[in-house]
C-alpha cells in the first residue's frame, strides 16, 4: 500500500506554554483511544503540515502534531526580527516534546520524522528511551557538522554555478570559510532587505540541491510564503551554525540507548543533501532498527518511500 489515508481534521488543539515567553502549537487527530504517535517535522523551522496526518490510520492512531518553537503557528514567530531565538535549541525542543507528552497524558508514543525531524526524534529518544514505543524516520540525518558541511559546501561540486552564487550571497566569506555562520549573521541583520536577500539566496541553494528530484517543476523552499521562508532560514542557519548544540557524532555514539526500541529507517540512495552513510552508521549502532534503501529516491523520497513508511506505521499500529 502506498496510498495515503483520507484527510482528517484535529479533534483537539492548543498552545503549550513552554516558558521563556514561548507558546508551542499542538493538535491531535485520529482515534482518541488509539495508539499514540507524534510527528516531528523537518527544517528546523518548517512547521507541521496537514498532509502528514494522512500517514496514520485514523482508526488506530492518536496522532499528535506540533510546530517547533518560533515557526508555524507557534509564537513568537521567527519571521519577526524582534523575536529572540536564544531559547530555541535542540535541548529546548526535546524538553517541549516531553512537556507536551505529559500535558496530553501519554505514557509512550511512536516517533515519526523526516530529515531534521529524524535528528530531533533521535535526540528525544536517546534522552527519554522509556517514553518511546517505536521510531519511523526517513531521509535520516543526525546534523553532525560534517553533514552540514556536505550540504552547504561539499555537494557544491555537483552544482558549482549555484554554489558560487550561494557563496557570493555572503560577501567576504572565503571559499573555505563558514558560509552557514555568515548566513546566520545575515538573517539577524537590522536591514530587512539584507535579511530577505539572504533568505532568497539560501532557499535558491536548497532548491538547487533538490533540482534533480523536482526536475525544475517546483521550488520546495523558494515557493513557500514569505513569513514561512524567513522563519525557516533564520532558524536553520542558527541551528546549523551551532552544530544543533550537539557534540559531533553524539546521536550515533549514543545510539545504544535506543536498544529495545523497534525502528524503521528509510533512505534514498540518490539523496544529494544527506548521503546514505549516516543512516548506515545509525543502523550499525542500533540493532533493533531495520534500514531500507530506496534505490531511485533522493531526499524528498518517492512513492516507494511513502509505501515503506506507511507499511511500517500500519505494522506498528498493531502493537497497541
Amino acid at each position: 500500500m502506498s496510498e495515503l489515508y483520507p484527510p482528517i481534521e484535529p479533534y483537539e488543539q492548543g498552545m503549550l506554554d513552554a516558558g521563556d515567553g514561548n507558546r508551542v502549537y499542538w493538535e491531535v487527530c485520529g482515534n482518541p483511544r488509539g495508539k499514540p504517535a507524534v510527528v516531528v517535522h523537518g527544517g528546523p523551522g518548517s512547521g507541521c503540515t496537514p498532509g502528514t496526518r494522512r500517514f496514520f490510520d485514523p482508526e488506530r492512531y492518536r496522532v499528535v502534531l506540533f510546530d517547533q518553537r518560533n515557526c508555524g503557528r507557534s509564537t513568537p514567530h521567527a519571521a519577526d526580527p524582534a523575536t529572540d531565538l536564544t531559547a530555541n535549541t535542540t535541548h529546548h525542543l526535546v524538553a517541549d516534546m516531553e512537556a507536551l507528552r505529559a500535558h496530553l497524558g501519554i505514557e509512550r508514543w511512536l516517533l515519526h520524522g523526516f530529515s531534521w525531524g529524524s535528528t530531533l526524534a533521535l535526540a528525544y529518544a536517546e534522552r527519554h528511551p522509556g517514553r518511546v514505543s517505536e521510531i519511523v524516520i526517513s531521509s535520516v540525518t543526525t546534523t553532525r557538522r560534517s553533514e552540514t558541511d556536505w550540504l552547504y559546501r561539499g555537494v557544491g561540486r555537483f552544482f558549482p554555478e549555484q554554489w558560487e552564487r550561494f557563496l557570493a550571497g555572503a560577501p567576504g566569506t572565503p571559499r573555505d570559510g563558514d558560509v552557514v555562520a555568515a548566513y546566520a549573521r545575515l538573517t539577524e541583520h537590522p536591514d530587512a532587505a539584507v535579511r530577505e536577500r539572504a533568505t532568497a539566496d539560501w532557499c535558491a541553494w536548497e532548491d538547487a540541491v533538490l533540482s534533480g528530484e523536482t526536475r525544475g517543476a517546483a521550488n520546495p523552499y523558494g515557493d513557500r510564503p514569505t513569513t514561512a521562508r524567513l522563519a525557516f532560514v533564520r532558524i536553520c542557519a542558527r541551528y546549523f551554525s551551532h552544530g544543533a548544540w550537539l557534540e559531533e557524532g553524539e546521536l550515533l555514539r549514543e545510539a545504544h540507548r535506543l536498544a529495545g526500541i523497534p525502528g524503521v529507517l528509510v533512505h534514498g540512495r540518490l539523496d544529494m543533501g544527506g548521503p546514505l552513510d549516516t543512516a548506515w552508521e545509525l543502523r550499525r549502532g542500533w540493532p533493533d532498527a531495520e534500514l531500507t534503501v530506496v534505490e531511485d529516491a533522493g531526499h524528498l523520497g518517492t512513492e516507494e518511500t511513502r509505501g515503506i513508511v506507511l507499511r511500517a506505521l500500519d505494522r506498528f499500529a498493531a502493537n497497541g
